[in-house]
């Protein structure tokens, strides 16, 4: 297992207050210093290049956030550039694509740690703190790589709009995303499927506000894990956002550090059995400090350990996802029959 990471994620700089601060960057800096001091690896990411960018985005939007370079620009309301951060959104992208290379090569798991996140960055659209679609942009580059199927799973607590887009249509990429709804940014019904070829390939498992280890637990074990081992994908591709904490000032959901690694744990086994190990993960959301410590560090042990064979499964209130179980088997059933 191998950890990107770099300095550099640092200057990206954001307002006074804004959740998404260079403070998170610190923490990224104080997780990869002990993982080094046990003994783990570490490599430095690269740019990445504007072939890759604009395999999701389109060739203006690339532009747009390049002549953001050396000036402050705000995007959208909650979504800004400052001087570097045309430089360290490259990186960020640049560091997931190396997170993929190191997957497929050694046929194990890597994790980048970057800011800006990247999940709802669209095409042609910077949202949502996001600048480039970290995990989109490395998903066509996987697949450019010549792999037929690539699964994204994305457990952020806000819903990946951008990576739905980008991939809405296509059936050679699965998305599937357990988030709060309504929230922002009001995408992820659990009848957003897919489009045209792409149709049943969008699996989203909209929660309640509130939802804890348990229903977590048991979204992975009864729709997520199946539909996953159904598509058969070559690689995983996780969305770690960790912004579902208890802990976190943005989310109202419940999920405990060890709730994260459970669910780590799942993705791990779904990797084991399906894609001979081949895992990346890149960060997403995670706004409470100490909560963004706990959970990185947790992640990195489980991913540095062999995938547990079985689990037991979490305890505890499952009301949230009961209700949303069936609504999800009648919407996605008819594409994945026998499955769900």
């Amino acid at each position: 297992m191998v950890l990107i990471g770099s300095d550099r994620f640092i200057e990206h700089q954001t307002p006074e207050g804004h959740p998404e601060q260079p403070a998170r960057a610190r923490v990224m800096q104080e997780v990869s210093r002990r993982w080094v001091e046990r003994g783990g690896a570490l490599r430095p990411p690269r740019p990445a290049t504007r072939a890759e960018l604009v395999q999701v985005h389109t060739p203006a939007y690339v532009d747009q956030i390049a002549a953001t370079a050396g000036r402050g620009v705000r995007l959208d309301p909650d979504t800004y550039a400052s001087a570097e951060s045309y430089d360290v959104a490259l990186h960020a992208v640049g560091a997931t694509i190396v997170a993929v290379e190191h997957a497929l090569a050694e046929c194990t798991s890597a994790i980048a740690f970057v800011r800006p996140p990247g999940h709802h960055a669209e095409q042609d659209r910077a949202m949502g703190f996001c600048l480039f679609n970290n995990v989109a942009v490395a998903a066509a580059s996987a697949r450019a790589t010549g792999l037929d199927r690539v699964a994204v799973l994305d457990y952020d607590v806000h819903h990946g709009n951008g990576t739905q887009w980008m991939f809405y249509d296509d059936p050679s990429v699965l998305y599937v995303s357990l988030h709060q709804y309504r929230f922002y940014p009001g995408t992820g019904a659990l009848t957003d499927v897919g489009r045209g070829d792409g149709i049943g390939c969008t699996l989203n498992v909209p929660l309640e506000a509130g939802a804890g280890d348990a229903d977590y637990d048991r979204a992975m074990r009864e729709l997520v894990g199946p539909v996953v081992t159904a598509f058969a994908p070559e690689l995983i591709l996780l969305s770690a956002g960790y912004d579902a904490h208890g802990r976190d000032p943005l989310g109202g959901m419940r999920l405990s550090t060890e709730g994260y690694a459970a669910m780590t744990a799942h993705v791990q086994r779904l990797a084991a059995s399906c894609c001979d190990g081949r895992l990346a993960a890149v960060t997403e959301g995670g706004y409470d400090l100490r909560a963004l410590d706990a959970c990185l560090e947790s992640t990195l042990i489980q991913l540095a350990e062999d995938p547990p064979t079985s689990a037991t499964s979490v305890t505890g209130d499952t009301s949230r996802i009961d209700r949303v179980i069936p609504a999800v088997r009648r919407a996605l059933g008819p594409y994945w029959p026998g499955v769900l």
